[in-house]
């Protein structure tokens, strides 16, 4: 009874493992995880253009069975993947090493979980209760976020307002210093000329905030000649402010697409052996190191003799490296190549060439070294198939590639 009970167990957590590799995963070479995102992204489509054109009563009078057979089919997929991204949360990286349950409850308060819930919840509250479906139409626009999951690009633009809070909470900052005073100001020299507009600082502010962050609006104008250059003074302001946030999102977001032809997920960190062990805190630091790289198959990677700069983990696909003509290494998702030349400050020693499509992570020799010197589990890895690969090395005649195990 027993062992049913454990093998039970453990083809629910094979299951559970697949079926997040699936949702999260969204590799190229996942034929399953393909069409579920690909589903999914269409049916949030199709609901929020629904919704958008429920808005008009014409067409909502006229197709109103039509609005309510997508909405209900709908939300039945998103509650199936609502309900399935619940039973999945222990898979999540940040959330290993918790319970069953407490991961679970995890997932359910965090923004995913919260925007996943709101995603369902405007149809089951008109079934349920006394809420007006057509009611809840803003909640149900809301659904348009869960794109964001779905979308490389929108990924990384959140991963750079993230890693750019700081400049950014500083541009908000001056803005509200300019703000104050330049409304201070228009209060002091127009408020005796137009009481109803400038009268007090929080009616200029409104003024000032139009002003800097638009070219106003026109329906609030100085009068005076002193008001007029502060005006003046307030919108060439306003131009800086405009071009001090676009430019950091734009430098950051340029250097973030220039850096990676794909985006970088939890889960492929999560398939490097080397990196199985790190907390959610450091895999968020690995991931800002590495350099994603797509390579189609036959391209060659490096070369023989080439200058080492940098190593590289298989996050999908099947790479060759040819040391000989008889000592030859196929290398899969989770291992990684390049590292002895970098740890011995040597030159290429053999050729690495993509047998299928596939993606890399690099690694730079100077964030190696960084990396090494954080984590000395992850330096004992590499530095320990180092050595077993110099020690299969073609005078062995072997072509045997140690395994990538995990340090656990």
């Amino acid at each position: 009874m027993a062992s049913r009970k454990g093998a039970v167990l453990s083809a629910s957590r094979r299951s559970r493992s697949h079926l997040y590799q699936a949702l999260e995963a969204r590799s190229d070479e996942d034929g399953l995880g393909y069409i579920l995102n690909w589903s999914i992204g269409i049916f949030i489509f199709v609901s929020v253009l629904a919704t958008i054109l429920e808005s008009v009563p014409e067409l909502y009078a006229r197709y109103t069975v039509i609005f309510r057979g997508v909405e209900f089919i709908s939300v039945s997929v998103f509650s199936l993947e609502y309900l399935a991204r619940i039973w999945i949360a222990p898979e999540h990286i940040p959330y290993r090493g918790k319970s069953t349950l407490m991961a679970r409850l995890r997932y359910l308060v965090s923004p995913w979980g919260l925007i996943d819930l709101l995603a369902v919840a405007p149809l089951w509250l008109s079934i349920f209760g006394d809420a007006d479906l057509k009611g809840l139409v803003v909640f149900r626009t809301m659904r348009i976020l869960k794109l964001v999951r779905y979308s490389p690009g929108m990924s990384s633009l959140m991963e750079v307002l993230w890693a750019e809070r700081w400049a950014l909470g500083a541009c908000l900052i001056i803005l509200i210093c300019c703000t104050v005073i330049s409304a201070s100001l228009m209060h002091m020299l127009e408020g005796d000329v137009q009481k109803d507009k400038f009268g007090t600082i929080p009616d200029a502010m409104w003024w000032s905030l139009v002003t800097l962050t638009t070219i106003g609006y026109g329906d609030v104008v100085p009068l005076t000649g002193v008001g007029k250059l502060v005006a003046a003074g307030t919108i060439i302001g306003g131009l800086i402010m405009i071009a001090l946030p676009v430019g950091i999102i734009a430098h950051a977001f340029s250097d973030v697409i220039h850096r990676r032809d794909f985006v970088i997920t939890w889960s492929m960190i999560a398939q490097v052996p080397a990196f199985a062990h790190l907390k959610a805190e450091n895999i968020a630091e690995v991931m800002g190191l590495l350099r994603a790289r797509r390579y189609e198959k036959g391209e060659v990677i490096v070369r023989r003799g080439d200058p080492a700069h940098a190593m590289y983990f298989v996050a999908s696909g099947t790479i060759e490296v040819v040391l000989s003509d008889k000592h030859k290494i196929q290398l899969s998702a989770g291992q990684f190549f390049g590292e002895q030349a970098l740890l011995s400050r040597t030159k290429r020693s053999g050729t690495a060439r993509a047998c299928t499509r596939a993606k890399l992570l690099v690694l730079g020799a100077g964030d190696l070294e960084l990396l090494m010197e954080r984590e000395p589990r992850i330096a004992s890895h590499i530095r320990r198939i180092a050595s077993q690969r110099a020690e299969n090395a073609p005078v062995a005649g072997t072509s045997k590639e140690p395994p990538a195990v995990d340090l656990d």
